[in-house]
């Protein structure tokens, strides 16, 4: 008895669904994130469409050090997002430390605790997604040292990309490219895309590019990619979500390529 009330038990169980969503995508990012939940709140979670999240450890400043010595977190941080079940996307969200890391021993990695997922980094979305837009020449504009960029302005050379304009921000703290003011983006961007460059790619998790990216695209006349806007076009079409939204920016219309 609780307060003279007496409890009952059902008459049977409830049924259950196979899944509280359809699809789920599972995000790693880092402890100091403060923009891939938003942007994917805004652009990925639907009724039908779960997101959900772990973080690994991450220290400034963004050095090649630092960077690497998140991937010893990845498989124990993939297996933290609902355990011993399945999910359909795993992406790790940090474009730098995935050129310095590399796309193939994130997936491995993440691959050892979640088999069944297809993983995402924000370097393979972003050439996906140029890929996709057809673009050959292109102009790169980072929130990083020139130090911290040299290896990725290496990684798209080195998948056949001309680079016709590679600009750096300079800054050594993600908690800061973060306060980058999207007023700042915009104008920041439209500096650092060359002329003759069939599109803008803007790096970097941390900087809120991809809620200002037709506005970007508006004021340079061509595509732009930013690497969440990337990584979440990814996650939708790999979820079976073919929706157009080109008010998202001009890639958010477009197909995942064929492999």
């Amino acid at each position: 008895m609780a307060h003279g009330v007496p409890l009952q038990l059902a008459s049977r169980p409830p049924q259950l669904d196979d899944r509280p969503l359809e699809k789920r995508i599972g995000l790693i990012i880092l402890s100091t994130d403060h923009t891939t939940e938003p942007d994917f709140s805004r652009m990925v979670a639907s009724d039908r469409i779960g997101v959900y999240v772990t973080r690994i450890p991450y220290a400034n400043p963004v050095t090649s050090e630092n960077l690497r010595a998140m991937q010893p977190s990845l498989t124990e941080a993939a297996g933290l997002i609902l355990p011993d079940e399945t999910l359909d996307v795993v992406m790790y969200s940090c474009t730098s430390a995935s050129v310095v890391i590399g796309d193939r021993e994130i997936e491995a990695a993440i691959k050892a605790a979640k088999p069944e997922a297809q993983v995402v980094t924000p370097t393979a979305a972003a050439v996906k997604g140029l890929r996709a837009l057809g673009a050959k020449r292109i102009s790169v504009m980072t929130p990083y040292t020139v130090g911290t960029s040299t290896p990725m302005a290496d990684y798209f050379s080195g998948l056949g990309f001309e680079i016709d304009r590679f600009t750096c921000l300079g800054l050594t703290d993600d908690r800061e490219m973060a306060r980058i003011s999207t007023d700042e983006i915009v104008a920041f961007a439209k500096q650092s895309m060359a002329p003759g460059s069939d599109a803008l790619f803007i790096s970097c998790t941390a900087v809120r590019a991809a809620s200002v990216i037709a506005e970007i695209e508006a004021a340079v006349g061509k595509p732009v990619v930013s690497s969440n806007l990337a990584t979440a076009w990814a996650c939708l079409r790999l979820c079976g979500d073919d929706a157009e939204l080109p008010e998202l920016g001009q890639l958010m219309a477009l197909p995942l390529p064929r492999e």
